[in-house]
């Protein structure tokens, strides 16, 4: 078999054993894929997401780092490594990679939520709404940006900004604007501490 066709077999074959639920033998194979070709982008966010799935996010960040490294023009690896980044506590290289994301594509929402999130665990208001705005703009009808908005003007105390927020959710999710008032206390009007 020419190289070529061999990763791809690989490739096959290790998405076989994930849809077996066998993800230490993926693991095993893809590790041995990389050991023969390092510079294998696909072979690496494979890598990066089966580590993940595995528990072993520390080893799955090495990976992805390793994946933008490799392809620095890539939104989707970054919008990954941001991910995983917040998901572990480390906001300030989530905001980096978040941020080097929609610089490549302003059109991924998925990269301004993650941003918007990140900055929000830093307290970082303004700025996080900045980010939300354009999420919301990106996705108008997913409830997600809205409900953040929302809860960032709650922490800010500006339950006006709150209010209109919840208002526009209810034409269209109703079920996340109620959540809202409940946890702000916003559907009588009284502003309590998020």
């Amino acid at each position: 078999m020419n190289r070529p066709t061999k990763r791809c077999f690989v490739h096959w074959q290790v998405r076989g054993l994930l849809l077996l639920g066998r993800q230490r033998q993926a693991l095993e194979r893809i590790t041995e894929a990389l050991q023969a070709h390092p510079s294998d982008a696909r072979a690496l966010a494979t890598r990066a997401h089966v580590l993940a799935e595995l528990g072993e996010k520390p080893a799955a960040l090495q990976a992805l780092a390793d994946l933008v490294a490799l392809e620095p023009g890539q939104a989707a690896s970054w919008f990954n490594y941001g991910f995983l980044s917040e998901e572990l506590g480390l906001l300030e290289q989530a905001e980096n990679a978040f941020q080097r994301a929609v610089a490549i594509d302003p059109r991924l929402d998925r990269a301004w939520y993650g941003l918007a999130l990140s900055l929000i665990r830093q307290r970082r208001f303004d700025e996080a709404i900045s980010a939300l705005k354009k999420n919301t703009e990106l996705q108008p009808m997913s409830p997600y940006g809205w409900y953040q908005l929302a809860r960032v003007h709650v922490q800010r105390q500006e339950p006006d900004e709150a209010t209109k927020i919840i208002r526009h959710l209810r034409r269209f999710d109703p079920k996340v604007a109620a959540q809202l008032e409940r946890e702000t206390g916003l559907g009588g009007r009284r502003l309590k501490s998020a």
